[in-house]
């Protein structure tokens, strides 16, 4: 039988893959690339978690010290996708903006910054709901 920590990472591998077929469902467009990017739908970062909380409260109890470690790290582990990293993404739209006109006006050479690091709160929820699904057959 596979452990909760193994569960928790293949939910989170699911998740990824998930990304890349909803790109080739909703927009027509093949990008393997997104399994290995971070952000976008669903959150491979809640669905892990929740798998992990899902299976280590069902095998160690709800009332355990393990299991609160295990929501409290997820909590943490949800709000910074959602908080930190949108933020990181936010400066990094604005960074690129005033390259783009450095571009135009003094002919600079510079690479984009990747804007799409965080999770939106749909993502969390549809990466939450992912992760319950995975965990249920294992219970």
């Amino acid at each position: 039988m596979l452990t909760a920590g193994v569960l928790a990472i293949l939910s989170g591998l699911t998740a990824q893959a998930l990304k890349v077929l909803l790109e080739l469902l909703v927009h027509r467009s093949w990008q393997p690339r997104l399994f290995v990017r971070n952000g976008g739908m669903p959150s491979s970062h809640t669905a892990s978690v929740v798998t992990l909380a899902i299976l280590v409260g069902q095998e160690a109890g709800v009332r355990s010290p393990v299991f609160s470690l295990v929501v409290v790290f997820g909590l943490y582990v949800i709000f910074e996708a959602t908080g930190l990293r949108q933020e990181v993404g936010e400066q990094a739209r604005l960074l690129n903006d005033l390259v783009e006109t450095m571009r135009r006006t003094h002919h600079l050479a510079a690479q984009d910054l990747r804007e799409f690091v965080g999770h939106t709160w749909a993502e969390v929820a549809v990466g939450a709901v992912c992760g319950t699904l995975f965990a249920v057959p294992f219970l």
